[in-house]
């Protein structure tokens, strides 16, 4: 797993990125003059998360990039309490920026996808499409935020006392945050992903950085404010956006809302269902979601320009997620 340090709004900070490129499961750099999509994870979780699409023969015909954003997974960059979407799209563009990536084609999920369109904002000639599942509405409902911090409140409580971390109430945060994400659905990549991610979240949110999480997980989704169209018209690129029809938080009229917002500007967007997916769909959908991703990048690029889908391609988190319990043929990805 490369490391990177990045000079970024609060100082040097230390990254924890991933890259896949065609013949490499785990490498440094992008192969230059190869289309690249960059990935952007939800809240709770990390890279992780987009295994199935490393894993996938024919995504692993681009550059395959992801960055574990502050406050999750192996990134130590400290989480101040201004930590916003503007922020964490600037710590995008330095990545960018390290990596020499001049354009890519974006994905992100969730808050993923509200840093996605952020960075189209502020620098829309790097972006190429966006691709948005399951993206924050433009105002967060009630019901979300009272979710959002129940869950940090169970979190908080297992770190109240000295003599000892509270199993009950981290037992509690972690069956509100997989009921957001995943309706409380079990499959083996979701079991092993959720061990990773308790893994991290001890190391990020434990002791004195437990208000990380609350950053993270309940401000950053309160703290956007509607891109006003002077910005949102800034964007140039098209925006497929994905709305999973079994999230159990936000209904499809704030994804409706959000097509009409983009259309208002004149993007060239629209919106398709995954059907009996939650929240965090392409974790349970991966086969269903690559193909979307897949012919989405493809319509958005020169195939030409790309090598056949090589054989026998392995994910960069296989290992880690191996440790916990996933076996390799749990994640293989069938056509």
């Amino acid at each position: 797993m490369p490391l990177i340090d990045l000079d970024t709004f609060s100082g040097p900070e230390n990254f924890a990125y991933f890259i896949s490129t065609p013949t490499d499961a785990s490498a440094e750099r992008i192969v230059q003059g190869l289309p690249t999509i960059l990935l952007i994870h939800p809240g709770y979780v990390s890279s992780a998360i987009f295994h199935p699409i490393f894993s996938d023969p024919r995504l692993r015909r681009f550059n395959l990039v992801a960055m574990d954003i502050r406050g999750h997974g192996w990134t130590s960059a400290k989480v101040e309490n201004r930590f916003n979407r503007e922020l964490a799209a600037t710590d995008i563009l330095k990545l960018m920026e390290a990596l020499d990536i001049s354009v890519c084609h974006f994905m992100g999920v969730s808050m993923g996808a509200s840093i996605a369109a952020q960075v189209s904002v502020l620098a829309p000639e790097k972006v190429l499409s966006m691709f948005l599942l399951s993206p924050l509405p433009l105002v967060e409902p009630p019901e979300s935020v009272e979710g959002r911090q129940e869950i940090y409140e169970c979190w908080k409580e297992a770190f109240r006392n000295d003599d000892g971390i509270d199993h009950t109430a981290v037992g509690d945060a972690l069956h509100g945050g997989l009921q957001l994400a995943y309706n409380n659905m079990e499959t083996p990549l979701i079991k092993a992903m959720t061990s990773v991610a308790v893994e991290a979240a001890l190391r990020n949110w434990s002791g004195d950085k437990v208000e990380a999480m609350h950053t993270v997980t309940v401000k950053f989704v309160l703290a956007r404010a509607q891109h006003p169209p002077s910005a949102l018209a800034r964007v140039r690129c098209p925006v497929l956006l994905v709305h999973c029809s079994e999230d159990i938080v936000y209904p499809p009229s704030h994804a409706e809302e959000l097509l009409k917002h983009l259309r208002s500007v004149k993007i060239n967007a629209r919106l398709c269902t995954l059907e009996g997916a939650p929240h965090f769909g392409n974790a349970t959908h991966p086969n269903e979601t690559n193909t979307l991703l897949y012919d989405f990048v493809i319509a958005n690029c020169v195939e030409a320009d790309l090598p056949p889908a090589p054989a026998g391609v392995q994910s960069p988190f296989l290992a880690e997620l191996a440790a916990s319990g996933l076996l390799e043929d749990d994640s293989d990805y069938e056509d």
